[in-house]
């Protein structure tokens, strides 16, 4: 089943306008869920805001903002001031600028939407905007409301479809160059150089999607399962410690990685 999309309005660049869906690329529905219990009663624990102070219990209605300006005191607003400041259009992905298409960090990407038009009548236009980027080589920046917010979005051609990425705000990315401004500037031995590269590519093969499963939910299914049917969990494995009394150099450590390598191919 097809999922459905969560945003529906228009893709827009100039007075070139269709009609567009749009859906998350990824998704989080087979994640494990789990409720927080009562361990002696067996029910469920809710959970409600109380007041820090008085410590009564919030009622509907009553909940705001606050912005911190001193200890113990706030700028309060509530949800019509915040909302003021929103794009006047939530319905509308104008197209403001074009950038080349390798000039956005990876680091900018946050959350993958598939962007696809939502009639007939507006595939002409949806195609001429995602080709023309496709042959200029360069992704569209413009903003929306998702997620309660207002983000930067980025548009990048995708096969039949664009996948619209929304992008980190600017105040949430570290400079690299600042980070890595500690690490020395050392260039490694040619024959360490070769051993490390043989290895890499002995070990070199295609993507698989079974390369990023979560191993841990997979446990979790197994003792849920386990309990299910009156069983005792599954005992708890242990991690390996290195052994850290023998140390070797790094090109006799490589040397045993190769051997061991070509030993269990074989």
């Amino acid at each position: 089943m097809a999922p459905r999309s969560f945003w529906k309005g228009y893709l827009k660049l100039s007075l070139v306008t269709c009609p567009v869906t749009m859906m998350p690329a990824t998704t989080e529905t087979e994640k494990l869920r789990f409720h927080t219990m009562n361990a002696k009663t067996g029910n469920r624990v809710v959970s409600h805001y109380v007041d820090s102070v008085t410590g009564k219990p919030l009622r509907d209605g009553d909940e705001v903002k606050g912005y911190p300006r001193g200890e113990d005191d706030f700028v309060l607003l509530d949800d019509d001031e915040i909302d003021s400041v929103a794009l006047e259009s939530t319905r509308t992905i104008e197209i403001e600028m074009f950038v080349p298409a390798d000039s956005v960090g990876w680091i900018w990407y946050d959350k993958p939407h598939y962007l696809l038009p939502n009639d007939k009548v507006g595939e002409e236009a949806f195609s001429v905007i995602r080709e023309a980027m496709q042959a200029t080589g360069t992704v569209g920046i413009s903003r929306v409301v998702l997620y309660r917010r207002e983000r930067a979005v980025m548009l990048e051609p995708r096969g039949k479809g664009i996948v619209l990425w929304t992008l980190r705000y600017g105040d949430e990315v570290r400079r690299e160059d600042e980070k890595f401004a500690s690490v020395e500037d050392a260039k490694p031995e040619p024959d360490v150089m070769k051993l490390v590269t043989t290895l890499i590519k002995e070990r070199t093969g295609p993507w698989e999607p079974s390369m990023a499963e979560d191993p841990v939910q997979a446990k979790l299914i197994d003792i849920i399962a386990a309990k299910k049917k009156g069983r005792k969990r599954p005992a708890r494995s242990e991690m390996p410690t290195p052994d850290k009394s023998n140390v070797v150099s790094i090109t006799d450590a490589l040397k045993r990685s190769l051997a061991a390598e070509k030993k269990g191919k074989s």
